[in-house]
Parts: structure tokens; sequence; C-alpha cells
């Protein structure tokens, strides 16, 4: 193989093969990942108009250098420095132009895929004739855009669906999912999955076979040949996706307008229409709150949360085998990869934490997302016990038990007793102080709260509590832990409530006034479902369970004020048996999967139905007291910055993502504006409502909490 010259910094190197296979290879200078760049434009250009001069060529491989990562996607810095619609619009038709000319080469173009071809990248593969793949479990295919509230906007919308069909497209397009290797090839995104020890001799083999003719299939059906079946895949999924998003994401509503003009008029007028509406979506507010949380959670990834370098986790004790245990451990051995020691008090904790990790271990089996052999791999890393043994290599501790202060004392003191004097001892508590816990610790310095959310296989953050005496060592060791368990860590105070928790509870006591005034459960549920939660806040409290939120609520009136105390909901509700979910009934009953409201509970709380409030009115009653509360944990430190509290709203309790978070949404309001809003609120329904000292003062100095 010799080597054609190209600049030492370019992100792509041309070289050809004696055989006559021209080899591009793309490895982005300082970078662990490729993406897709402002300069890759005029360095892609340029290597195709050489291609394009060649007529000795008989097939081209698109491969990366990387040893882990085909291509990112587009450099999302990118967007940041558009000014207009338009700006963002020639960045879309300039990657449209490329991948053309890539698809037009008179040759066959291979790319050769392992690990992430997301977004830009996927649509590069797409503009090549062929697609190879490795089986590796690194590599994943798809469309992210609609996360960054955009589209694919360099021919991704139009080259998809005449791949695979509509269905299909739709699908990958609107969810922004990502595909395994054999999923890709089942689907028809890629030709073949082989192994990456022979993925470049494959995709070269592939290359000196000519250029496929695709003959016609049912996917032609589907894109032209049947209009009338083609309608009714895109009514059901505008139906479906109405149903999920409530309006409040545009890139949906333009990515099923752009496919299906695409479709009708023709794959130019497609991708012109494509780059139009790429360029209006990332002017919109949606696109730049979405790209805000996508740039926090990218930064916070390099963050160690303190002063001092991580141990590294030997292992992990899980004291407690209920709901919580069992998520712990689960993301501890799955996710991890580390040992863990399941103690509890009896052996029926410890089965119910092994039966919690079989069952997700073995519907990823069914779905073929693993094998059997790492599915027992992974469950091999569980063990369990009713008392200390086996656990002299785990240097840390998570306890979840109960929410008794007694209770977690003890569990500290037979820690400290029975296992190393470096052992980290983090308590998943929701409500309990941490510095209250470690009174009485003869090594306060190892303790420290890890707030993990239900459920914890699912849900993606977790709150680090240092309390005043602990380590800065202990903290960066939980925050790692934390990122190795696939969770997004904030460090936060040790004040009641921490952060999540404290700012969630005057809009859920909010939204309990509003029912005993009058509104009905689906008028308040479907008013913040409407606002852009993922669930309303009657259900929400079904779910978490009435018992638990009866019991952080006292916690929080004695610690923080009169502006927590909850109307007379609990107690009675508590007293009729209605813990929620769990009891079987609450706010609803259910059977099953199924639920409906319980139209017993008004006349059980004395409501008489009698709606005053809009939907958009109760929403923003209710969201103006976690805002006024979010700005409080700000000024007292409870958070160390606007971004850690977005970022904490948006993944511990679903806050919209599309309003960036609590912060970015009280600059799109404007602090002075805010303020009215609040003061009118406070004449209206009472003193809780009184806007804090911090936003006062900053709609005094007309500041905001993002630059």
């Amino acid at each position: 193989m010799t080597e054609q010259t190209t600049p030492t910094n370019s992100a792509f190197s041309l070289h050809y093969g004696e055989n006559g296979i021209a080899w591009l290879s793309i490895d982005v200078p300082g970078e662990s990942m490729n993406t897709l760049q402002a300069t890759s434009v005029d360095e892609i250009s340029a290597i195709l108009s050489e291609l394009e001069s060649k007529s000795d060529i008989k097939g081209l491989v698109l491969h990366s250098a990387k040893p882990d990562n085909f291509v990112a996607g587009a450099d999302v810095r990118m967007l940041d420095a558009c000014n207009t619609a338009e700006d963002a619009q020639a960045i879309a038709e300039h990657g449209q132009k490329l991948f053309s000319r890539i698809e037009k080469l008179p040759f066959h173009v291979v790319a050769a895929i392992h690990g992430p071809a997301l977004g830009g990248g996927l649509e590069l593969a797409l503009a090549c004739h062929s697609r190879v793949a490795s089986d590796d479990d690194k590599t994943r295919l798809g469309l992210p855009e609609v996360q960054l509230g955009l589209l694919p906007g360099s021919g991704g919308t139009q080259r998809l669906p005449k791949l695979i069909g509509v269905a299909g497209a739709l699908d990958m397009i609107l969810t922004g999912k990502q595909l395994r290797a054999k999923k890709a090839k089942k689907m028809g995104v890629v030709d073949d999955v082989v192994p990456q020890s022979v993925l470049l001799r494959v995709a070269e083999e592939l290359a000196l076979k000519g250029k496929p003719k695709r003959k016609g299939s049912w996917q032609d059906w589907a894109m032209g040949g049947n209009a009338l079946g083609r309608s009714v895949v895109f009514d059901q999924a505008a139906k479906k996706t109405r149903e999920k998003t409530r309006g409040n994401y545009p890139a949906t509503e333009a990515i099923l307008e752009v496919i299906k003009h695409g479709l009708d008029k023709g794959v130019e007028k497609g991708l012109a229409l494509e780059a139009k509406r790429f360029g209006e979506l990332v002017m919109s507010s949606e696109s730049a709150a979405l790209r805000s949380i996508f740039f926090a959670t990218t930064a916070m990834k390099k963050e160690s949360g303190a002063d001092a370098e991580p141990r590294t986790v030997t292992g992990v004790t899980v004291l407690g085998g209920g709901l919580m245990g069992a998520g712990i451990a689960n993301v501890s051995a799955t996710k991890a990869n580390t040992p863990v020691r399941v103690k509890d008090v009896s052996n029926d904790g410890i089965l119910n934490a092994m039966a919690y990790s079989y069952k997700l271990l073995d519907k990823k089996r069914k779905r073929r997302i693993i094998s059997k052999a790492e599915m027992q791999q992974q469950m091999g890393r569980i063990s369990g016990t009713t008392d200390y043994s086996g656990m002299s290599r785990n240097n840390v501790v998570v306890e979840a038990v109960f929410e008794d202060l007694n209770l977690k004392h003890q569990m500290v003191a037979e820690v400290e007793e029975n296992l190393a004097e470096d052992t980290i001892f983090a308590t998943n508590t929701s409500s309990l102080p941490i510095h209250q816990i470690a009174e009485g610790a003869k090594r306060p310095e190892n303790i420290v709260g890890l707030h993990y959310f239900s459920p914890v296989d699912k849900m993606p953050l977790v709150e680090v509590i240092p309390h005043a005496g602990t380590s800065e060592e202990a903290v960066a060791t939980v925050v790692k832990l934390a990122k190795k368990q696939g969770k997004t860590p904030i460090v936060v105070a040790d004040k009641a409530g921490f952060y999540v928790n404290r700012i969630l509870a005057p809009y859920m006591n909010e939204a309990a006034r509003t029912l005993l005034s009058g509104e009905s459960v689906e008028h308040i549920d479907n008013a913040l479902l409407d606002f852009g939660f993922p669930v309303g806040p009657v259900t929400l409290l079904d779910e978490v369970g009435i018992d638990i939120g009866a019991k952080i609520s006292p916690i929080l009136l004695n610690e923080l004020g009169e502006r927590f105390r909850a109307p007379d909901v609990f107690d009675v509700m508590l007293n009729d048996g209605r813990k929620g979910r769990k009891s079987g009934k609450g706010f609803f009953v259910y059977n099953g999967k199924k639920k409906e409201v319980d139209k017993r509970v008004y006349a059980l709380l004395g409501v008489e139905l009698k709606s005053q409030l809009s939907a958009h009115e109760l929403a923003i009653r209710c969201v103006l007291m976690m805002l006024n509360e979010a700005a409080q944990c700000l000024d007292e430190g409870v958070v160390k910055s606007a971004r850690d509290g977005d970022i904490g709203a948006v993944f511990g309790i679903g806050f919209p993502p599309f309003l960036g978070g609590p912060f970015r949404y009280m600059d799109h309001i404007g602090i002075k504006r805010l303020v009215e809003m609040l003061e009118q609120h406070e004449a209206k329904y009472g003193e809780r409502f009184a806007p804090c000292e911090l936003l006062k003062a900053m709609a005094a100095e007309g500041k905001t909490f993002h630059s």
C-alpha cells in the first residue's frame, strides 16, 4: 500500500493499495472520538476532488483509525457559532453536498464501521454504497439528533427511509435510538456484521465486487408505490409522537414533514427542506436548551467532584436487599463490573436482590443484547450473606436499609467493626442528614451520602452528599463509582432534602393544594404532562409512595420552615390504607398494569370538584414553587452551580429537558418577570410564594443564571 500525501494535521488520510482499492481513514488529531468539524468540509472536498480525477480506482474503503469509534457525529460546538437560521442551514447544505459527492463516486464505496457511528457519522456511512459493521458491543448506529432538538441535516432523513423503509426510518429518527450491529443488519442499515479482526479485509473484498444494484423490495412499496400504505404509517407515527411529546418538541414535527416531503416531491426537494428545517431548529429555544444539557453532562464526565484522586474500587458491599439495594447491586455488577456482596438480615432479602438482577439480565438475553455466557458472568459478580463474611476486599459499602437513624447508626458501627479501616460508608438516604448518620462514628471521614433514585437501573442521577467531615478522597471515589455505574453524579450540600427532594416537595405540595381546592386528579396530572414533565405529580406521589411523602415532609418542615408545610392529605390517605401503587390503592386503584382514578378519594378528602384553573395556570402555580426553591438552594450552596441544578432537576425528577432545567427556564422567563409572577401568586395564595432574596437581587441588577 502506498500513501498519498495529506496534511499532517488533517483528520482524513488517503492511501492507495496495489489492488486498486483506495483507503480513506478518519483520525481527528488530539481527540479520543472522531467528530465531523468545520474543517472537515474543505478536507473531505479536497480528497473527493482527487478521487474524482482518478480512473484506475476499483473501490474505496472508508474507516476510522481510532481504536474504538467510527464517527460519533458532528461537533455540536459548530452550531453555537451560528447567529441565524441561514448560518445553520449552510452547515447542513455543505454536508449534503459532500455526502452526495461520495454517493456519486463511480466505484464501490464501503464504510467499515467499528464503534459508534452516530448522527453525521451514520449519515456519512449512509452516503456510501455498502456498510460493514463489527460485531463488537461498542458498535452502535443511530441518528440521535432529535435528542438535541434537531433533525439529521446531511441527508439522513432522505437516505435512511430509502434504505430501510418508512416505518423503520421514522422509528429510528423520531426516537434517536441506537442499534447494535446485529439489529442494524436485520433492519438493513448495514449489509454485513463480522468480527473486528476481519472488518477491513471483508470491506476490501466487498469494495472489489463493484457497486451493488439494489433490488426492488417491500421497502420500495412502502416508499412510494403505495400512497395509502405510506399515509397510514405517517399517521400512526404522528399520533404516537404527539401523544409522547405533547407538542413540546418541534423537531419531531419537522422530521415527519421533511421525510414525507422527500417521498412526495423527490430527494432534491427533500434535501432542500431538510436543510431549511435544520437551520430553523438550531435557532429554536428547545434545541438551545437540549444542547446545554449535552454540554453540561459532557463537562461533568471530566470532573472528579473533589480535590483528590479517587481510590480504585475493589468491590462493593450493599447493605439491604430491598428494591433500592437490589438496584444498586445490579448497576455495580453489570455496569461498573465490580464484585458485589449483598448483606441482608434474611436469605429472602439476598434472594430478592439476586432475582432482581437475574430478571433484568434474562430480559437482555432474550432480546439477544447479551449472550447466556455474558449473563452468567455478570450474575457471577453478585453474591450474598447474612453476616460480614466474604467482603474483606470490598472497600466501598453502600447502605440501603430503612430510613431510620438508629438503624443507620447500627450499620455504621457494624461496618467499622467488621471491615477495613479505610472502607468508605456511602448511605443511600433520601431525607436524613449525613452529619447525623456520621455522629458517633469512629471514622466519620469515610461517611458520605450517595442518594440513588428509583428504579436504580433506569434513573440516571445520583446525589453525592459529603458532610463537613467527609474526606475529599471519599467524595472522589464515590463520584467515580457512580460514573462507572452509568450515573451522572452531582455533589450537593448536607442540608435537609438535599437538592432534588427539596425542590420537588414544594411542587408536590402545591399540586395537592390544587386538588383540595377542587381540581381533579386528571386535570392536575395532564396540566403538568402538557408542561413537559414525564409523569404528573399525583401519579408520581402514588408511584413513590404516599407513606414516603409523609415521612419526608415533617423533616423538611422542621429544618426549612413553614413554606414546606404539607396540606392535610398524607395522614388522611394513610389512615384509609392508601400508600399508592405498593398497596394497590392511593389516588388511583390498580388492577395489574391498569390504573384509574379512585373517585372515592374526593369524598375522603372533602373535595368538591370545581375546576377554576386552566392547565397553564395550574402548571405555572406548581412550577413556580420549584423554581423559587431551586434559586434558594443555589443561594445556600446546596448546589454548586446553576449547571448542576439544571442537571439535577432534569435527570432526577424529569424537569422538562426542552426547557434546559429550572435555572435556564428562569433565564428564559426573565428574572424580573419571574419575581413579578411570584409576587402575584403571593398576593393570591400566600407567603409561601414570596420570591427568595437571590431572585430579588438578580432582578434588581438585571442578572441571569447562565451567561
